[in-house]
């Protein structure tokens, strides 16, 4: 699948070309905030990725749906967000992917491939990049990881 790897590639050149003054227009850097992965099993999804990507996780009952924060630093770099579940929440490998950056992407496929995860996109070489690869997760969601060379 490459629409990950398009996806990335034509957002790092957007932001290198885009004007100075549009990208004062912005909050950040780094414009995604918050992210929700929908999930139909809730402590399926958590032990998926507390065991593949090593998150802990704050669960908490907000609005009346059932959801697990991933690990958030107030004031640093990049978004958080958390597995949710609810009537609205339908996962899906359709729709926006959300990349996870990890120091070592290989010791992350051979964990996520030992719960038995669906490799959807192998490990690439994305040059100046590092390396990317997408999986699908435990509840059907096409999430992808980012790491540096």
């Amino acid at each position: 699948m490459k629409i990950g790897l398009a996806t990335l590639v034509a957002m790092a050149l957007f932001a290198a070309m885009a004007p100075a003054q549009a990208r004062e227009k912005t909050m950040s850097a780094n414009p995604i905030a918050y992210v929700e992965i929908p999930v139909t099993d809730m402590d399926r999804a958590i032990a998926f990725y507390a065991d593949v990507l090593g998150f802990d996780f704050e669960r908490q009952t907000i609005d009346g749906y059932d959801m697990a924060l991933f690990p958030a630093a107030e004031g640093a770099a990049g978004a958080s967000g958390a597995l949710v579940k609810g009537d609205v929440y339908v996962p899906g490998k359709t729709g926006p992917i959300v990349y996870f950056r990890v120091a070592d992407i290989d010791a992350v496929l051979k964990r996520a491939r030992a719960r038995g995860a669906k490799i959807l996109y192998d490990k690439k070489d994305v040059g100046a990049f590092g390396f990317v690869a997408e999986v699908e997760d435990s509840e059907g969601n096409r999430i992808a990881l980012s790491a540096p060379k």
